[in-house]
């Protein structure tokens, strides 16, 4: 049998799902995340699963791994030492860099600037020029290049950038830059531009190719050790990480170009969401990913989540493809606290994380948490994890009780104002990717997932009017399964930077036929079988004048039968739809790309018996639980005993082994034909 195992690593637990491809059976697992090595984690899930299953390593065929280790090197700023190549006048592109100044008015007085990924001392200017149009103005000066490297080497870089100008168009003198390095600094990993950003705009360019260099040295580290571990834990099977836009990509191209793993771990959940979404016959979905450290959301329109052309991770901004997710730090580990200076309730974005996690979780945490709060009212069960993990509901009140004192309130007062608090971070993010872009919110349902999202979706869900809120088969391992279900993909890109007056549909597709070949060349160099290959274009439309662009997806067969117009119509109706106007200005196609992908798994979900509606067979226990300002009776059920079409009314708890819904008063909860649960507000009674 061959089956295939997703991996997700958060902040709190790594996440297993055990796939057999042949019959979509499952198997899942949580384990605590080890942060000082995720590595370690991964083994012991990985055997866990393997001895639940039954199977041995040897029989999975492949891992697919969503993974943070680029994201936290740059927000902790622990990357690589980089030395940085450029055109002789260019030294200061990294520290000139674009004039934006985040903030209000007076920003520029209180914005720390941050550092530049490489520094000034370690970038060095070489002669040497392409002029805009591809050709060599001025050759390279060998004896010149040999003396700027040798001085890098001396100074210790552990990475190397080499980024001249107009190499988008030309790549000969940076390819000829890095021959001469490999040569004079072989240990040291080199990052040519025009093969990890091939597009105009030097800083973006520039930027985009340092923060490649910076990260390659520890993700190779750790997948090469990570590669070792599977090895020796008997696992021969091929592993594949998970790109930031929602793709796979083999683990040595991911030694290669690290860049495209920045939002590696968010991205498995919204994978996972759409997988689901499809069987659930729900095609517009706000996801809401909360796990212990942080909430992740993205908005899926038409089974399709919205990608963005840059990457965002902390200061950082790189131009590479990625799922629009946005990230909050609101999570069950998020920790509450009364500061003296105001002396109002704060949670987050400081989280108790997987060392010592909350205070219920019984690892010597002292700090009250979200996950502490839920325990308070009653919204989490004792015991998490089928059973195996017992929570410790004195010491979470305890730990409450301290924030209730601060607020001169009672216990549970401060503990649903935890939750409220929490609650609002969730939905300032969601309201980023759905009003904020033009959306309305009340077209979308909303996914919770993740360990703690089935048990603020219900309440988000009434803040944004978005419905109905869904609890997902597993959603505490929903990211593995995105992990597992994937498809591999890779993309090129090239700068076309002409009017559209002056350009012509057939000269589009002319290039676009070009990087057709290409693109799928190199998937099928990643082990694709060449019959298993789409390939999909994008062109990055703008008013000329305008400095920034709008991907808009195009077919060949669209240009040659339409021409152009069938970009620049679709433009203006994009452009209206986010800025709710359009310019006279003339039209602009900067970017032209390829997409190719590999063949989607296509597991069906498994559909559930079907119940006469009474829930009562799922029953384990009546219950207690704080809700509109009362105690008030409840009833908590075994999720997996649940059917098909099962009505539960709220207030209610339903359990499973990696996750704990909550259905609120006033609400009541579906079960779906495959497991989902669908949760809606009771209609209001008819007025007489």
């Amino acid at each position: 049998m061959a089956y295939r195992l997703g991996v997700d690593v958060g902040g709190t637990f790594t996440d297993l799902l055990l796939l057999e491809e042949a019959t979509g059976a499952f198997w899942r697992h949580k384990t605590p995340s080890t942060p000082h090595d995720s590595s370690e984690g991964i083994l012991t899930g990985l055997n866990a699963i393997c001895a639940t299953a039954g199977i041995a390593p040897a029989d999975i065929g492949i891992l697919l791994h969503g993974t943070t280790v680029a994201t936290n090197a740059v927000l902790e700023g622990k990357g690589a030492r980089v030395g940085l190549i450029v055109t002789q006048g260019y030294r200061q592109t990294m520290q000139i860099a674009r004039s934006f100044v985040p903030g209000g008015l007076a920003g520029w007085i209180v914005w720390p600037k941050p550092q530049p990924l490489a520094a000034l001392e370690d970038t060095f200017e070489i002669k040497g020029r392409i002029n805009a149009r591809g050709k060599e103005l001025r050759p390279l000066d060998e004896a010149d290049i040999r003396a700027q490297l040798e001085k890098l080497k001396a100074k210790g870089v552990e990475a190397l950038t080499v980024s001249l100008m107009n190499a988008y168009l030309n790549g000969a003198h940076e390819t000829r830059v890095g021959a001469l390095a490999n040569e004079i600094m072989p240990d040291v990993p080199v990052s040519l531009s025009h093969i990890v950003l091939p597009e105009m705009q030097e800083y973006e360019r520039t930027l985009t190719t340092v923060a490649n260099a910076a990260v390659r040295p520890i993700v190779g580290r750790y997948v090469r050790s990570l590669r070792a571990k599977l090895r020796g834990a008997g696992m021969v099977g091929q592993l594949l990480l998970l790109r930031s836009d929602g793709g796979l990509m083999t683990s040595e191209k991911s030694e290669e170009h690290p860049v495209s793993l920045l939002m590696s771990g968010p991205a498995g959940g919204v994978t996972g969401a759409i997988w689901v979404s499809k069987n659930a016959g729900i095609r517009n979905i706000l996801t809401l990913d909360v796990g212990g450290t942080s909430t992740d959301v993205a908005l899926i329109e038409n089974l399709e989540a919205r990608r963005v052309r840059t990457t965002e991770v902390g200061h950082l901004s790189v131009r590479a493809s990625a799922l629009d997710v946005k990230t909050v730090g609101a999570g069950g580990g998020s920790i509450a606290y009364v500061p003296e200076l105001t002396g109002a309730l704060r949670v987050g974005p400081q989280s108790a994380g997987a060392v010592p996690g909350p205070v219920a979780y019984g690892k010597g945490g002292k700090l009250p948490t979200v996950t502490d709060a839920n325990v308070v009212l009653g919204y989490l069960p004792e015991a998490l994890l089928g059973g195996t993990f017992k929570l410790d509901r004195a010491g979470a009140t305890a730990a409450v009780k301290t924030i209730a004192d601060a607020l001169g309130i009672d216990l549970y007062a401060a503990a649903r104002g935890i939750i409220d608090i929490v609650n609002e971070n969730m939905f300032g993010a969601l309201r980023m990717i759905s009003v904020q872009q033009g959306y309305d919110a009340r077209d979308f349902a909303l996914m919770g997932f993740g360990g703690a999202g089935p048990l603020h979706v219900n309440a988000v869900a009434r803040l944004m009017g978005s419905w109905p809120a869904i609890s997902p088969v597993s959603p505490g391992v929903l990211c593995a399964l995105g992990d597992a279900t994937t498809r591999m993909r890779t993309e090129t890109a090239r700068s076309f930077s002409t009017l559209a007056s002056r350009t012509t549909g057939q000269a589009i597709v002319a290039v676009l036929s070009e990087m057709e070949i290409q693109i799928r060349a190199e998937l099928e160099a990643e082990g694709v079988a060449a019959d298993e290959i789409t390939v999909e274009f994008e062109a990055d439309v703008r008013y000329s004048g305008q400095a920034f662009e709008v991907p808009m997806t195009v077919t060949i067969a669209d240009l040659g039968e339409t021409g152009i117009s069938v970009l620049t119509g679709r433009f203006d109706e994009e452009h209206r739809r986010l800025f709710t106007f359009n310019m006279d200005s003339e039209h602009e196609i900067v970017n032209l790309r390829a997409v190719a992908l590999g063949q989607a798994l296509d597991l069906p979900a498994a559909k559930l018996q079907v119940g006469d509606g009474d829930p009562r067979a799922a029953k384990l226990r009546d219950h207690q639980l704080y809700m509109n300002g009362q105690m008030q009776p409840g009833v908590i059920y075994d999720r997996a005993r649940l059917r098909a079409g099962d009505v539960i009314a709220g207030p209610a708890i339903v359990i499973e082994m990696d996750s704990t819904t909550l259905v609120e008063a006033d609400c009541i909860a579906t079960v779906d034909a495959v497991g989902n649960i669908l949760i809606t507000p009771v209609p209001a009674p008819a007025e007489a």
